[in-house]
């Protein structure tokens, strides 16, 4: 299972893999709001979930897709974020169980239902670090504006009254990055837990380079990584590369295990990769895998070729 993305639940494959034998846990998880069929974590259904109205069939991309409204529809939407912290219990403890005395685990989980992916951690045994804030250049912005849709119900008086108001959010121009430890053993500090398992600590020298990199001179939680053009187009929550490289860096050494149990297009499997890390992708979409172990191999093959340039230009 080393060094492979497996095709497969991984609320099932993951009780395979060996107590206390990762270094880190850094996934994307489902954020449990509807952005596609994937991400319906909720029993409650109906037929314009994911739907849409003629008004966001005339908006283009950023409204074509219906959520339920955060007031919800029935009472039996009240129960979409409690139903998203019970699936975030279904694997909460075996995450905890892998995972090396010390060891790190990033999640990102969304601005609305982190505190359930939270709590849910937290009952399950693991420490709640830190938030980090991964802060975009961009973001779509999906606030509609209030005046518009009383000009179409031809209300002039309530058009005027509500223009420069809007509904929905403001500019979603960050996430949450949820930073969890496991617990290190009683009966010792942090430091000896960091010679044993070789985790537990994170490393000041990722920070600086991030920092160097992308104009932020104070080591603070607020990650600044924008995307670059080979971050788009494989899965349509795709993180950009630095950004998994930068948190792969952050808190793991050479050679040491990084799992996504929710892989994807393989990102967070290709950043470790990439730093001379194992890794371990585990996603339930068989396309999905097939990209994500595609990715890996064309990098195996782009560095090998390298390789060979090289030794080739050294023996002239």
């Amino acid at each position: 299972m080393l060094d492979s993305i497996v095709h497969g639940d991984s609320v099932q494959v993951i009780k395979l893999i060996d107590n206390n034998s990762i270094d880190a846990i850094i996934s994307d998880i489902p954020y449990g709001i509807g952005y596609g069929e994937w991400d319906v974590l909720h029993n409650n259904t109906n037929t314009a979930l994911g739907g849409s109205t003629a008004a966001q069939e005339g908006a283009g991309d950023i409204f074509k897709r219906r959520g339920k409204p955060l007031n919800g529809w029935s009472n039996a939407d009240k129960n979409i974020p409690l139903e998203y912290q019970k699936w975030c219990e279904k694997w909460s403890h075996e995450w905890l169980r892998v995972l090396k005395p010390g060891a790190s685990c990033f999640v990102f989980a969304g601005r609305r239902f982190a505190h359930r992916c939270i709590v849910a951690l937290e009952d399950s045994g693991f420490t709640f670090k830190d938030m980090l804030a991964w802060e975009k250049p961009t973001a779509p912005h999906r606030a509609q504006r209030v005046s518009e849709i009383y000009k179409r119900r031809k209300d002039e008086f309530s058009e005027k009254k509500w223009r420069g108001w809007r509904v929905a959010n403001l500019r979603p121009l960050f996430e949450p990055i949820l930073w969890f430890q496991k617990p290190y053993k009683t009966g010792g500090t942090l430091a000896d837990n960091i010679l044993q398992f070789n985790v537990g600590a994170w490393n000041e020298e990722a920070l600086l380079i991030k920092n160097i990199t992308h104009g932020c001179n104070d080591n603070s939680n607020i990650i600044r990584i924008g995307s670059q053009k080979n971050d788009r187009g494989l899965h349509e929550a795709q993180k950009p590369l630095q950004l998994m490289e930068f948190l792969v860096a952050l808190v793991t050494t050479q050679n040491a295990v990084v799992l996504d149990p929710f892989a994807g297009s393989g990102t967070t499997c290709l950043a470790a990769k990439k730093l001379g890390r194992h890794y371990i992708g585990i996603e339930i979409n068989e396309e999905y895998a097939r990209i994500a172990n595609e990715r890996i191999n064309n990098f195996i093959d782009e560095l090998s070729n390298q390789r060979f340039n090289q030794s080739n230009l050294f023996i002239k």
